[in-house]
């Protein structure tokens, strides 16, 4: 009885360890089940931080990103083409008679001094003077229209008269903010003016216009 008694204790025993053993061991699988999730989660918790990240960094630069119809606009802009650009003294003179042929260097110097695009300088002056045909221009010089105390001024030569137009768009037009054919045309050749009674003057912007785009092509 006691012999029996002692191997139905060792029994019992042997199987509690034995459960024990299993117990432990499912014990283990789920702490390792959850270590292993527990990693998974960090790591994407960490990219999608450094993803966020990213995302905030970049976005000033994306804010200072100019529209391309705002960087399109301002490339063509009027307002910069009258100032001065290279154009060949050429294809000027393929366009300039009487007495402003072969003026097209003079016009391309008095740009470069002034700052001021000589496809303007010689649109302006065909214009003024029925390409170069004018009494003003063949009695006085004067290629511009420009006028003094006496009425319109006497130059000694084209290029002085060229060289004095020049000067005046550059400092009291394109300087003073007045950077369109349009806008010049308002103080230069005013629509009603006194000195104009035949009303040349109401076509003065779109001639101007004309002769300065074809230059351009």
């Amino acid at each position: 009885m006691i012999i029996g008694d002692d191997w139905l204790t060792k029994t019992m025993v042997i199987n509690t360890i034995s459960r024990n053993e299993k117990l432990r061991a499912q014990m283990d699988a789920t702490l390792n089940s959850d270590n292993l999730f527990s990693t998974i989660l960090n790591q994407l918790l960490i990219q999608q931080e450094k993803q966020n990240q990213k995302t905030i960094e970049a976005t000033p630069i994306m804010n200072n990103i100019l529209p391309m119809d705002s960087i399109e606009y301002r490339s063509i802009s009027q307002n910069d083409s009258l100032r001065y650009q290279p154009v060949s003294p050429e294809k000027l003179n393929h366009q300039l008679k009487g007495k402003l042929a072969g003026m097209g260097g003079v016009f391309v110097q008095a740009g470069q001094r002034y700052n001021i695009n000589p496809a303007l300088l010689a649109a302006i002056a065909i214009h003024e003077t029925g390409n170069g045909k004018s009494r003003a221009a063949m009695v006085k010089n004067n290629v511009a229209g420009m006028m003094g105390p006496n009425g319109l001024k006497h130059y000694q030569s084209v290029e002085e008269s060229i060289m004095d137009m020049a000067r005046n768009l550059s400092k009291n037009y394109l300087d003073k903010g007045l950077n369109t054919i349009s806008k010049i045309g308002g103080k230069y050749a005013p629509i009603g003016a006194k000195n104009d009674p035949t009303g040349l003057n109401n076509h003065w912007v779109s001639g101007v216009n004309r002769f300065f785009h074809q230059f351009k092509v």
